[in-house]
């Protein structure tokens, strides 16, 4: 059932991985020792960046540029 709910999440956040999205992907990388697979917490990332990208609108009272947003 995981990989049932994982894989839409995968596909569909490929083509609008955004550069907050890359940036976490690649802390995971550097951090995780090779033990996360950031493919596989696509959905979480998701919801991790959509939620910092949040904060700092609420924080600030701007929008965040459409360069680092999805």
């Amino acid at each position: 059932m995981d990989q049932g709910n994982q894989q839409p999440a995968s596909n569909s956040g490929a083509g609008q991985e955004d550069y907050a999205d890359k940036g976490l992907d690649a802390v995971e990388k550097k951090f995780g020792q090779g033990k996360i697979d950031p493919e596989k917490q696509r959905g979480m990332n998701e919801k991790v960046t959509d939620g910092a990208r949040g904060m700092f609108e609420k924080a600030t009272g701007k929008k965040v540029p459409e360069k680092f947003s999805n």
